[in-house]
């Protein structure tokens, strides 16, 4: 057993010009990961033949298995197909299973008659395997060269998703005896820096067959230990004594020790013990229960929010008092405090979260500059408040308010 390489190139000018972000690389790379499959690159190229060409020899030459996606559409920009027939020697022929794909796709769900040019999507090199979309019109493809896999897919995440979950992952685990690939993931609370100080020796101490990985983001850090194995009998051996280690010593901080995200463990934390919440919100304008909501099975612990933007809001639907606003204003400690109690009030949760700051670029004052919030977690009878300092962009407030208010809610959900 040998680890398998791959490498995935996704096509278009969009991605380049930053108008599309490639989401399409991170979701296969996971794909691959969990499968055993090494990712070694990702490399995004314009629609230009030179460029895919130079891609698909740069990859071929140092991994197993090469993923691309991107430019099989009908329209004058997507060459890919065409440019894999040239580079692998074929012709053009018409796939019967395509061709019916096609037919089916527009006249029973579209209900609309097939055009010439959606016609050519049936069109693929008579040197590939054809793998049927069954969430769109063009095929994916798969080519054979010098003992390396070559495989092309749509650009559509939604159809990518199916061909790789239907077609790609099985066809690999067929050809190739495959390591086990493992992770151990814990969320901490704590800077980057200051985690890195407080495992430093158990850092040096780690073999070298086991990597640490930092992944720092909204003023917490996941740290991920991973490691190869390719011997079935060792999988679990000396990774989880490490990782029963870093558990230890990052105690103080710890959030979660699986990979989950903050609103997922908020979920479970809910759940486990048969709670609501609800949130209220001003500067993150929503942003909190978005981020909850998109959670599977949220509705279970989650009632709704209230988008508290302006003071009319703030008072007339979370009572908030007028003489509060007026002497200590919205983003104060005493007006988070009053918004939290209406909020509870009016939607009766077992718990709440109420947030309110300025974002900027506008907005700050001498005492409260452009980053300040105040946000104030608890229940009907127990509350606790913070105030959090800010220097980044607007969008970036936003996201980090949002996720130290959930974990703000977590650490009170805990102590009470």
């Amino acid at each position: 057993m040998k680890n398998v390489n791959a490498s995935i190139i996704t096509i278009g000018d969009e991605l380049l010009i930053g108008q599309v972000i490639d989401t399409n690389s991170a979701w296969i790379a996971k794909q691959l990961n969990g499968a055993g499959v090494s990712v070694k690159r990702r490399v995004a190229v314009g629609d230009s033949a030179e460029e895919i060409i130079q891609a698909l020899d740069e990859e071929g030459s140092t991994s197993d298995i090469i993923l691309l996606t991107g430019g099989l559409g009908p329209t004058s920009d997507d060459i890919t197909k065409q440019v894999l027939c040239d580079y692998f020697g074929g012709k053009m022929v018409v796939n019967e299973g395509a061709l019916e794909n096609v037919k089916h796709l527009f006249e029973k769900v579209f209900k609309r008659p097939v055009s010439e040019i959606n016609l050519q999507q049936a069109e693929v090199p008579d040197v590939c395997e054809v793998i049927q979309n069954t969430r769109g019109s063009a095929p994916g493809m798969i080519f054979y060269k010098e003992n390396k896999i070559y495989i092309s897919m749509p650009g559509v995440p939604y159809e990518m998703q199916g061909i790789i979950e239907e077609s790609v992952i099985p066809l690999i685990k067929e050809k190739f005896e495959l390591p086990t690939i493992i992770h151990r993931t814990i969320l901490a609370g704590i800077g980057e820096s200051a985690l890195a100080e407080l495992i430093q020796d158990f850092e040096k101490r780690l073999p070298k067959e086991i990597k640490l990985a930092y992944l720092p983001s909204y003023g917490m850090v996941r740290l991920r230990l991973s490691s190869v194995v390719l011997d079935k009998k060792d999988e679990n051996r000396d990774i989880d004594s490490y990782f029963d280690e870093l558990k230890i010593l990052t105690k103080d901080f710890l959030v979660t020790d699986v990979d989950d995200s903050i609103p997922v463990v908020i979920g479970k934390l809910l759940q486990s013990k048969n709670k609501t919440m609800s949130t209220a919100e001003s500067c993150t304008g929503g942003y909190i229960s978005h981020l909850i909501t998109a959670v599977p099975g949220s509705s279970k612990y989650y009632e709704g929010s209230i988008i508290s933007y302006s003071y009319n809001v703030k008072e007339t639907l979370l009572g908030v008092k007028e003489s509060t606003l007026n002497t200590y204003g919205a983003v104060s400690e005493e007006t988070v405090i009053e918004v939290l109690k209406g909020l509870i009030s009016k939607i009766n949760t077992d718990y709440g979260v109420a947030v309110s700051g300025i974002m900027g670029p506008d907005g700050g004052t001498v005492d409260k500059p452009v980053g300040t919030v105040w946000m104030a977690v608890g229940n009907s009878s127990n509350y606790q408040t913070q105030r959090i300092s800010l220097r980044f962009k607007r969008e970036r407030n936003i996201e980090v308010t949002a996720m130290m208010a959930l974990n703000f809610l977590r650490k009170f959900i805990i102590a009470n």
